[in-house]
This record gives structure tokens, C-alpha cells and sequence, in this order.
């Protein structure tokens, strides 16, 4: 038996044949550690297709790594040997294998990395833990872009993306002139626009023998476990990219912040999921587009808008998680402390717009940004809900939810909760941006027109009636002095009738 030099564990959402560890490694010495873990399916309560998509996933790069020449263990959740946690299984791993040595790449989220420090004292043996590579920006390269700055804007962090990675760039100047088309990406979408469907597949035996799992042991989880149709699989979440490609990026620009009823999809990549695991590489998605636009095939707002969101934004959400943790995750800067609505787990509500999201989300796994942001978060922020409770439901309930994307989204972008760390100002709206964005207003028993009485948006009194529990706060910001004069002009008696409204809807709530 040929004596084992490194055991390199490889986690869920390290999916990636060129993860720094494996690169490391040799597959004629080590072996590679892989297990679906009770206490990772459970720490929150993972939507069943969220728990199907990577139980599958992880069974196939398993396979993949095999056919390249590795030695895998792989432990399944109902093997007699499944350790049910991360440190435990490691301990086994060990014990069977004896190795020289661990060398693991680095986590994406905190309590993992917590976890991993303390490996080397527990277990008596070397642990090394190598950066992850994946990432264009490391949380070291972040912390020192944000040493001596007042505000860590996005756009200016962006910027500083394009050009290390020279992606739309013509020279030292941005391709076009400008580095942002985000005032072009805002039209609403009309039911008539054809709408191309993001590439599904037919789940395999693999896939089967996971779903059959996922029923039997978290069938209590919130959730649609079928119909099932994420790529589990390097080369179908490539032609799932490539299909998004070919249909959907042309429009993608003009309509990504547009919601319509019974079109959960629109132009949107629904990718997120296979990027967060490891399934597609971020800067090759990247170069994809700008060779896109390049060709002539994607008009530039939309190339643009799309590389934004993931050398940008997502970059940028996992630098101010690691430079924040691990005290982020309890800012609560608005005291907001209502606990979260039984509707965000059935719903059912009247809001026509929140009954869409949700149930979208419960059948998908899925919802796209403008829906999480503007109809789901918007509804939290202005009902004054616990951020944390709200946390740990986006985190729960899609696919594409690790809490070094999550996180900084759900408190600082969607709840304000940072203070304004991350956000500029509140993202809080009435039901006239949802009215304008969408068409759900249509058929919502509300009356989105109506700003107070039984048969008004909820979100038109709850908006000003934010506006004024928090006026204090937002009178310091420049970006909401409009909306504040806007409610100073209501007379005593509107004001009255917005605080009555809100608080008629609130206690119900209650």
C-alpha cells in the first residue's frame, strides 16, 4: 500500500479540478476527503433542492476526480462511517489514512474557517491552509483597498477590478467611455417580450438516488424538491452558461431589474448557483461576455452590466465579509426587531408582489436579484424585521446562498443594517417602483395608488412611515433629503393616517 502524503478535504462549494489544494497535490500520493454532512445541511434549514443540487454535485465531481487519476474518499450521508460534522470526519479520515499532512483550501465562510484553525491542535498533524484562487481579490488585497477610505463604494472598487483584470478596457480608459451602464439596465419587461428559459437537465441516476435521499431525510425542509433541474455537472453548467449566452445576454441589460408574474427567470443568467460552488470559474464567464460583445453578439450595457455583478459586486460582498467578521453578522444599526412573517415560508399574503417572490423561491430555490432586493428585503426593511431573521432565511432558501454572499447582501445592501457601510442609503421603496418594475400590481387585492386606508399597498404607508421612525438617522443623508422634505409637506392629518395605516398592518402582522 502506497503510504498517504496529504489528505486534502475538499468542501461542497469546492467543486473546481484547479482548487489550490488539488494543484498542490499529487494524485499518486494523496487522497482526497469528500462527505455530505448532517450538520452543513442543517445549520440553517436548507431548501431540499438547495441540499439535492449540492449533494449531486459534489457525487459527481467525486467521479470527475476520479476519471483524472485521484484517490477519493467519499463518505455519503447515510454511510454507518458519516461523522455528521466537518472536524469529526476529518478525525476518521485520519485514522483510516494516516497522512503526513492536511492541505485544505481555505473556506469561503467564517465558522468554517473557525473550524479549520483548530485542526492542527486536535488532530496532531500539519494542516495546511492554501488561499483561494478562484477569487480575484483576496481579503488582504481588500483590507488594504479599504485602509484610509471614508466610504467603500462599490463603483470605485469595481473600477480597480477592470482594470487588474483589463476586462472591457481599452487601455487605461473603459471600453465605451464610460465604466458604468447601470441607468441603460432599468426597463420595465412586457408579458409580449419573448422570454428564453435558462438550459435545464434531466436529473441522472446520481441525481435520482440524491433526490430520493434528500426526500427521505430533509423532507420537512422548506421547499420543492421536484421538478429538478440544476446542472450538477462541470460541462452542463457550461452549456447551461452558454446557453444564457447565446439567448439571453443580449437582453439582459435592459431588463434585469424587471419582475413579471410567472416569468421567474426573464433574461438572468441563473448561474449564481453553479458559480458559488465551483462548477464555473468567474473570470472565464467573465471573458466569455466581453468576447460576446466584442463579436457583435451583446450590446455593451448589457456585457457591462453582467461582468459588474460578478468581478464587482461579488468580489466586493466577500471583501467587506472578511474584513468585518465576525461582528458583522449582528449589526442592527435601524433596531429593527419584528420577528420575520409566517408568509416567507408559505406565502400567503395578499401582497401580490411578496406571494410571487416567495413562491417562486419555495419551487425554484431561486429568485433574482431585484425580487430579493426590492420586494422581499424592501418589505423587511420597512416592517422593521429582525435582520438577522432575515439572514437566515435567504441564507436557507437559495441556491446560490453562502453566507459570504448573503450576508453583507442581506444586512448591509437589502437592510441597512451596517449603517451604511456597504449602502449608500436604505433601499426602500413604496409600491409605486414594484408598480413601475412589474406587473403585479394588476392583480393584487391592494391598491397600489392608495397610500393609507384597508384597501392601500401596504408598502406606501410602511414606506413613509420608515421615513419617519427613522428620520433622525436619514437626515444625515444627503441621498434621502428629497423623500424627507417629500413627507414634511404632508399635513398633521396625512401623517396621522400613514402612522395609523402602518400600525393597523403591522399588528397584524403581530
Amino acid at each position: 500500500m502506497v503510504a498517504v502524503r496529504n489528505l486534502i478535504p475538499v468542501l461542497g462549494d469546492q467543486l473546481t479540478p484547479t482548487l489550490t489544494s488539488l494543484a498542490a497535490g499529487d494524485p499518486k500520493q494523496d487522497v482526497v476527503l469528500m462527505a455530505e454532512l448532517h450538520d452543513e445541511a442543517t445549520y440553517v434549514r436548507h431548501h431540499k433542492k438547495k441540499i439535492a443540487f449540492l449533494f449531486s454535485a459534489m457525487r459527481h465531481f467525486a467521479e470527475e476526480l476520479r476519471a483524472a487519476g485521484w484517490t477519493v474518499d467519499y463518505v455519503t450521508l447515510d454511510a454507518a462511517e458519516n461523522g455528521g460534522g466537518f472536524t469529526e470526519q476529518l478525525r476518521q479520515a485520519v485514522k483510516t489514512h494516516r497522512p503526513q499532512r492536511i492541505v485544505v483550501t481555505e473556506p469561503g465562510e467564517w465558522r468554517v474557517g473557525q473550524m479549520m484553525a483548530g485542526w492542527e491542535e486536535q488532530l496532531s498533524l500539519p494542516v495546511d491552509i492554501l488561499p483561494d484562487t478562484r477569487f480575484l481579490c483576496t481579503p488582504d488585497e481588500f483590507a488594504a483597498w479599504a485602509r484610509g477610505r471614508k466610504q467603500l463604494r462599490m463603483e470605485y472598487f469595481y473600477r480597480e477590478m477592470r482594470r487588474k483584470t483589463g476586462l472591457l478596457m481599452e487601455g487605461d480608459t473603459p471600453e465605451g467611455g464610460r465604466w458604468n451602464y447601470d441607468t441603460e439596465n432599468r426597463k420595465p419587461a412586457a408579458l409580449d417580450l419573448f422570454m428564453p428559459k435558462p438550459k435545464t437537465c434531466k436529473p441522472d441516476a446520481i441525481t435520482k438516488e440524491v433526490l430520493a435521499l434528500v426526500e427521505a431525510r430533509f423532507g420537512n425542509h422548506f421547499g420543492d424538491l421536484e421538478p429538478f433541474w440544476f446542472a450538477v455537472t462541470r460541462a452542463d453548467a457550461q452549456a447551461a452558461f452558454t446557453a444564457f449566452v447565446d439567448h439571453a445576454l443580449p437582453f439582459f441589460g435592459d431588463y434585469q431589474d424587471a419582475m413579471l408574474t410567472g416569468e421567474p427567470f426573464l433574461y438572468h443568467a441563473v448561474i449564481s448557483q453553479y458559480l458559488n460552488c465551483g462548477l464555473l470559474d468567474p473570470l472565464t464567464v467573465c471573458r466569455a461576455v466581453e468576447a460576446a460583445y466584442h463579436s457583435g453578439k451583446v450590446p455593451l450595457n448589457a456585457a457591462e452590466g453582467f461582468i459588474r455583478q460578478i468581478i464587482g459586486w461579488r468580489e466586493y460582498v466577500r471583501g467587506i465579509y472578511w474584513l468585518k467578521m465576525p461582528g458583522y453578522v449582528s449589526l442592527n444599526a435601524l433596531d429593527h426587531h419584528r420577528p420575520l412573517p409566517d408568509f416567507y415560508w408559505t406565502a400567503e399574503t395578499d401582497m401580490a408582489c411578496v406571494k410571487a417572490a416567495v413562491t417562486q423561491t419555495k419551487q425554484q430555490a431561486y429568485a433574482h436579484h431585484i425580487q430579493r432586493l426590492m420586494v422581499t428585503g424592501n418589505f423587511a426593511l420597512l416592517a422593521g424585521i429582525d435582520p438577522h431573521a432575515l439572514h437566515e432565511w435567504y441564507l436557507s432558501v437559495y441556491a446560490d446562498a453562502y453566507e459570504w454572499v448573503e450576508l453583507p447582501n442581506t444586512l448591509g445592501m437589502s437592510q441597512f443594517a451596517d449603517g451604511g457601510l456597504l449602502a449608500s442609503k436604505p433601499y426602500a421603496a413604496s409600491g409605486a417602483y414594484i408598480n413601475r418594475m412589474s406587473n403585479y400590481c394588476g392583480s393584487c387585492r391592494y391598491d397600489v395608488k392608495q397610500r393609507t386606508g384597508a384597501k392601500a399597498c401596504p408598502f406606501n404607508a410602511l414606506y413613509w412611515d420608515f421615513i419617519a421612525r427613522h428620520r433622525d438617522r436619514l437626515a444625515k443623508n444627503p441621498r434621502m433629503a428629497q423623500m424627507l422634505r417629500s413627507y414634511d409637506n404632508f399635513d398633521a392629518a396625512e401623517r396621522e393616517r400613514i402612522a395609523d395605516s402602518a400600525a393597523g398592518f403591522l399588528a397584524s402582522l403581530d
